[in-house]
């Protein structure tokens, strides 16, 4: 039995994602921390700020010759948009072998990185060392619409609503909650990130209008498809998407429309609330995933284990999450 380790970095530790990335390790039998750079939590013990991490490891604030420095098997990086840059190149000079996945955008629309959604690009792996994490949005997106790409008529139209998690820890209107209390705030409704990350990976332009709520985590995305030829009913468009997504653990397909609340802290997506209209030529669809998780963490464990040689699964405690019915 294999039971050897591998080594992560992960830089930018303090943001939500990063929290959820650190239990993640914590959990994974064939991964250990060996380094957290964070500025804000510079000298602090990773423990007292994730109960699942056990140990003495302290953040660290490194800057990008620092961090190459380590030497590490994989390094997340989980930084603000165009922030990257800096410490992919001093990797690349100093451990060219190191496995990179970067949370950001700033590698999404690079032909020479890994596009990373398994479900739907596993097939293009080869061996990259440099992978590129999908945007949560981006993530809900395509595995709502992918199944449907071939029938598509016309620009699908996406409404999505965000928890409040998805903006961040720096101070805004949209995390705030005293703000955001009894409102829903949209913002970026034409050329949003995540638009044009979908329009890129699907091959066809994406209309995505993103919504910030009152709750923490988890995005809900209702979906409207214009199709080529007509669906016989919602149960034929229900099946299509049971049998595209068969034996995939963490995308469920159920009947009624999924409900946010009931993703929050699980790491699967689900879709769901099948309808039809003009005459079987329009379809509607709900899809759920926790941003923190699916959206992002869960997304970057199943990237490593995929680069690394693990189950891609490995390490992600899925309790019940299994493929609906």
């Amino acid at each position: 039995m294999n039971d050897s380790v591998h080594t992560v970095g992960l830089i930018g530790a303090r943001g939500h994602t990063g929290v959820e990335l650190i239990r993640l390790i914590a959990g994974h039998p064939h991964l250990d921390l060996a380094f957290v750079s964070s500025r804000e939590l510079d000298g602090q013990r990773v423990a007292d700020h994730v109960a699942e991490h056990a140990g003495a490891l302290r953040y660290e604030n490194l800057d990008a010759a620092a961090a190459a420095a380590k030497r590490v098997d994989a390094v997340i990086l989980a930084l603000p948009n165009g922030k990257a840059a800096a410490y992919v190149a001093a990797i690349d000079t100093l451990a060219p072998r190191t496995l990179i996945v970067d949370l950001s955008a700033d590698h999404r629309f690079d032909d020479a990185w890994y596009y990373g959604l398994p479900e739907l690009t596993r097939a293009r792996y080869a061996g990259q060392r440099r992978i590129s994490n999908p945007g949560c949005y981006a993530t809900a997106m395509q595995l709502a619409l992918a199944p449907l790409r071939d029938r598509l008529a016309g620009m699908p139209a996406c409404f999505g609503v965000s928890g409040y998690s998805g903006a961040g820890t720096t101070p805004t209107d949209k995390n705030d909650p005293d703000t955001l209390r009894d409102n829903l705030i949209p913002y970026q409704l034409s050329g949003h990130m995540h638009e044009r990350e979908v329009s890129r990976q699907l091959g066809r332009p994406v209309a995505f209008m993103p919504h910030v709520a009152a709750y923490f985590r988890g995005i809900t995305l209702t979906a409207h498809l214009p199709l080529t030829a007509p669906i016989d009913d919602a149960a034929a468009l229900a099946a299509r998407y049971r049998d595209f997504y068969a034996g995939e653990r963490l995308v469920r397909v159920l009947d009624a429309p999924p409900w946010v609340s009931r993703i929050a802290g699980r790491h699967h997506a689900e879709i769901g609330g099948f309808a039809l209209g003009e005459g079987g030529r329009r379809a509607v669809l709900v899809a759920t995933l926790d941003n923190l998780l699916k959206g992002a963490a869960t997304q970057v464990l199943q990237n490593l284990n995929l680069a690394l040689g693990w189950a891609e699964l490995e390490g992600i405690p899925l309790r019940d999450e299994q493929r609906g019915t």
